[in-house]
C-alpha cells in the first residue's frame, strides 16, 4: 500500500506543486517513526500521510476543500482502502474547515471519521509537526504558520484558531502514547 500511495502522491504533486509534495514527503517520513504507538497500522499511516494533500492538485480540485478532493480521487479512480480514503478525508480537523466552506455534511455522509482515535490523532501529529519544506517544527509554530500564510480574516485562518485547541491536544495524546511505549 506504501509504494502504490508514495507513487499516486509524487505523480500528482512533484511537478505541480514541488513544495506541497515536500511537506507530503515530510509528514510521511513523520508517520514513519510512530511505528511501535500504532502497531499494525503504521503503513496505513504512512500511506494517509503521503496522500493527505494529494487533493490540493489542480487536477483533482473539484470543489476547492482538498481533503474532500483528494478523498473522492482515491476513492473514484483508484478504489483505495476505506480506512485510507476516511483518513485523508477527515485528516487534521478537516470537519471544521468543512463547516466553514459549507460542506461539512458531505464529508460526514461520504467519509465518516474513522472510529480510531489514535489513528486519527497520528495524522493530525504527522502533518501538524512538519513544514510546508517537510521538516520537522512545533504544533504550535506549523498553526501559527498557517495562519500568517492564509491571514487572520481568510476562512482558512479562521479554522486554523478553531482547530488549534484539537491540534495540540491530538499532538500531546500522540506524544503521551510514544513516551509510553517500552523501549
Amino acid at each position: 500500500m506504501l509504494a502504490w500511495a508514495k507513487q499516486v502522491a509524487e505523480r500528482e504533486l512533484s511537478a505541480v506543486l514541488p513544495r506541497r509534495w515536500a511537506h507530503s514527503q515530510g509528514v510521511a517520513t513523520r508517520a514513519s517513526g510512530l511505528g511501535p504507538a500504532l502497531a499494525g497500522d503504521v503503513e496505513l499511516l504512512s500511506a494517509a500521510a503521503v496522500l493527505h494533500d494529494v487533493g490540493y492538485a489542480p487536477r483533482l480540485a473539484e470543489t476547492g476543500f482538498h481533503p474532500l478532493d483528494g478523498a473522492r480521487f482515491l476513492r473514484d479512480e483508484h478504489g483505495a482502502d476505506e480506512r485510507l480514503v476516511r483518513l485523508v478525508a477527515n485528516h487534521s480537523c478537516a470537519l471544521l474547515e468543512a463547516e466553514e466552506r459549507g460542506l461539512r455534511k458531505t464529508l460526514e455522509s461520504e467519509f465518516p471519521l474513522l472510529d480510531e482515535p489514535l489513528l486519527v490523532d497520528a495524522l493530525v501529529y504527522c502533518d501538524m509537526t512538519t513544514t510546508p519544506d517537510g521538516e520537522p517544527t512545533t504544533a504550535e509554530e506549523r498553526v501559527a504558520e498557517i495562519e500568517g500564510r492564509y491571514g487572520a480574516d481568510s476562512l482558512v485562518g479562521r479554522f486554523i484558531r478553531r482547530a488549534s485547541p484539537e491540534i495540540f491536544a491530538a499532538v500531546a495524546r500522540v506524544e503521551a502514547a510514544l513516551v509510553a511505549q517500552p523501549r
